[in-house]
C-alpha cells in the first residue's frame, strides 16, 4: 500500500507505553517516505500534546502527522455555520480546534452543542447542554466510543454521555469521529492519499475497521486494544487482516 492511517491508543501505545513493533513500524514508514497519519478519536488533547505523549513512549511523531476527532469536528462545523457559535463540553483539544476555526464558545444562542471527551463530566454543564439542545442548538459529538481505557478499567466516554443527553432531549447527535468516513476522508486529503491505495490499522471493530471498510481501505485489526479475537464473529463484517500486534503489520509496508 502507498499510504497508511494508524489509530493510536491500543495500536501504538497502551497506558503510556509503546506496544511491540510500534517504533519499528513508524520508523519504516519514515525511512521509505510513505505518507501516513495517526488518527485518534481522543478529543481531550491537541496534536502537540499527543506528539509529546508519544515521544515520552519513545515514538517520534510530529504533531502535523496527528489528526484528532476534535480537529475533524471543528473543520466539519466550520463548513456548516456562518456565525460559528458553539457551547462546548470538552477540553483543550476540542476548544483549541474550534477556536482555530473561528468559533466563539458561548451559552448564548449557540448554533451547536459540541460534546467531546473530558476527564470529568459536570452535571451542571450537561444540564446546560440539554437545555440548549431543547432550545434548538444542533447536537454534535466528536466520537461515539462509549468507554475509554484506564489503569483501573473502563471509564465512560463521549458515546455514553451522548446517549444520556439523547435520552433526555430525544435528539440524536451527529458523530464526526470514527467510524464516520468524514474523519478518514479528512485524513486522506491531508496526506494526499487515495482510499484504494491506503491501509488503516486499528484495535476497534466498531470504529477503526468499520470506518476503513466503509471508506474502501485495506483494514488491519490488531488485538492489543479493545477488540479481542473471540469478539470478531460478533460483528457482521470482517477486517482484511487480523494481527496479534502492529509488530506483525510491519511486513505489509
Amino acid at each position: 500500500m502507498n499510504s497508511w492511517l494508524i489509530d493510536m491508543d491500543g495500536v501504538l501505545i497502551h497506558e503510556g507505553n509503546a506496544l511491540p513493533g510500534a517504533k519499528d513500524f513508524l520508523e519504516k514508514l519514515s525511512e521509505k517516505e510513505i505518507p501516513h497519519l495517526i488518527l485518534t478519536n481522543n478529543s481531550i488533547f491537541t496534536p502537540r500534546d499527543l506528539s509529546a505523549r508519544l515521544a515520552s513512549a519513545g515514538l517520534n511523531v510530529p504533531e502535523e502527522r496527528i489528526w484528532t476527532s476534535a480537529l475533524a469536528t471543528a473543520r466539519f462545523l466550520a463548513s456548516q455555520s456562518e456565525s460559528r457559535r458553539a457551547y462546548v463540553v470538552g477540553e483543550a483539544g476540542l476548544t483549541t480546534a474550534l477556536y482555530e476555526e473561528g468559533f466563539v464558545m458561548t451559552a448564548n444562542e449557540p448554533d451547536f452543542v459540541v460534546l467531546g471527551e473530558t476527564r470529568s463530566y459536570s452535571f451542571e454543564v450537561i444540564t446546560q447542554a440539554i437545555r440548549l439542545i431543547e432550545a434548538g442548538a444542533r447536537f454534535i459529538a466528536t466520537n461515539p466510543d462509549p468507554t475509554g481505557p484506564s489503569a483501573e478499567g473502563s471509564i465512560p466516554a463521549t458515546g455514553a454521555v451522548a446517549a444520556m443527553i439523547e435520552r433526555a432531549t430525544k435528539r440524536s447527535p451527529f458523530f464526526v469521529g470514527k467510524p464516520n468516513p468524514i474523519m478518514l476522508r479528512n485524513g486522506l486529503n491531508k496526506i494526499g492519499a487515495h482510499s484504494e491505495q491506503t491501509s488503516i490499522v486499528g484495535d476497534r471493530m466498531d470504529t477503526d475497521i468499520l470506518a476503513g471498510m466503509e471508506s474502501g481501505l485495506d483494514t488491519h485489526l490488531v488485538l492489543t486494544g479493545s477488540t479481542k479475537r473471540e469478539e470478531i464473529p460478533d460483528f457482521p463484517y470482517r477486517p482484511n487482516h487480523v494481527h496479534d500486534s502492529i509488530k506483525d503489520v510491519v511486513e505489509f509496508i
